[in-house]
This record gives C-alpha cells, sequence and structure tokens, in this order.
C-alpha cells in the first residue's frame, strides 16, 4: 500500500500523456453537468412528484421535512447511512410507519435515481473517450442492470457495477479507474439522488395504498 499511490501516479502520466488535458476537462464537464441535471431533478421533478401524491398540501410538507436527509446524504455519501433519518423525514411528511418503514429500506437498495443517471454518464463518458457508437437503448439497459451492482456505502461501492460495465460494453479494464474517478467526484449529489428518490417514492407508495388524502389518514 505505501507503493499505491506512486502506481496511481504513474496512471494518471500514462492517461494524461495520451489523451492530453482533454481528460481532465472531461471530467470537470461531468460533474457540471451531472450537478445540474441532479439539481433539476432536485427540484423540479421531486416536486412534481409531491404535487402528484397529495397536492399542495404534501408539496409544503415534503420541503419542510427533506432537508436532514438530503444534509445527511451528502455529508455521509451513504444511502444505508441515511436510511434513519430519511424514515423519520418520510414519517413527519405523513406517510404511515408500515409504509415508510418499507419503501425507503427497499429503495435504498433497488431505487437509485442518482445511481441510474451516474452508469449513463459513465458509459458515455467511455463511449466518447473511445470513439464507439453503441445503440441509447443498450446504454439505459446497461445503466439499469449496473445500477443494482450498486451498493450503499460510500465511495468503492460501485467497482463491481463498474467493472460490468467495462466487460459488458467491450472497454478495457484499463478504464476502471476513469470510472472510479466519475463515482468519486459524483458521489454525494449522486448519493442526494438516491436517498431523496426514496422519501418522494414512499410519498407516492402512500398515495397508492392510502388514497390522495393519505397525509390526514397517518
Amino acid at each position: 500500500m505505501y507503493y499505491a499511490p506512486i502506481g496511481l501516479g504513474c496512471y494518471f502520466a500514462s492517461l494524461i500523456g495520451t489523451y492530453g488535458k482533454s481528460i481532465a476537462i472531461g471530467f470537470l464537464k461531468t460533474f457540471i453537468i451531472y450537478t445540474i441535471v441532479v439539481l433539476l431533478f432536485y427540484f423540479i421533478i421531486y416536486s412534481i412528484y409531491a404535487l402528484i401524491a397529495g397536492g399542495k398540501k404534501a408539496l409544503k410538507s415534503y420541503w419542510k421535512n427533506i432537508l436532514a436527509p438530503s444534509a445527511t446524504a451528502l455529508a455521509t455519501c451513504s444511502s444505508a447511512a441515511s436510511i434513519p433519518i430519511n424514515i423519520k423525514s418520510a414519517k413527519d411528511i405523513g406517510v404511515s410507519d408500515d409504509i415508510a418503514e418499507m419503501v425507503v429500506p427497499m429503495g435504498t437498495s433497488f431505487h437509485k435515481d442518482g445511481s441510474v443517471i451516474g452508469s449513463a454518464f459513465k458509459i458515455m463518458f467511455l463511449v466518447y473517450l473511445f470513439n464507439t457508437s453503441p445503440s441509447i437503448w443498450l446504454v439505459l439497459g446497461v445503466s439499469l442492470v449496473a445500477t443494482l451492482l450498486v451498493t450503499a456505502v460510500p465511495i468503492g461501492g460501485g467497482t463491481i457495477s463498474e467493472m460490468f460495465i467495462l466487460n459488458l460494453m467491450g472497454f478495457p479494464v484499463s478504464a476502471l479507474p476513469i470510472l472510479t474517478i466519475i463515482a468519486t467526484i459524483i458521489d454525494a449529489p449522486a448519493t442526494l439522488l438516491n436517498v431523496v428518490g426514496d422519501t418522494i417514492s414512499s410519498m407516492l407508495v402512500g398515495r397508492l395504498v392510502d388514497g390522495k388524502k393519505f397525509l390526514t389518514k397517518k
């Protein structure tokens, strides 16, 4: 492990020597564009979902209680660590106890908006880097399946997913550190979407199970 930083430095020296400064610019653009997409989801898409779930009252309750799990997600970069506060926030919003306690933990494993979008970004980064042209359906399909392999832990939880992407898309294994860097720079905003997406999902399930007045039935 003492020599690991040296090896990593040599890898990136070779990478930049091969692709030039464009690789660093690519990382920066990826982070900026991904952050914009996350903000659109966080402020607009999820607000629309809250309105669908229970109208203006649900939207107001949603924004009143969503800041705590949002801050936890950004601070820990772990969906698993955010489960307790996320369940509490869902209950405070008005979701029934049984729905909140079922949907949020299940969503941590199976519902990951941020990770799906992140997987698509990783694939497209390599597509442009290696100048390939896969179909949009292949990109979406691999992104969805690869997301199921992402574990709910901080940085490093997506290594299996990234290896899956490389093998299925036909990219060289030597590109793994590239995906690891992308995963690292988008980890916090991706976790934010994963966590808040589970909260809003519990509201939508509450609407389906308890009706449009589910907030008053708690």
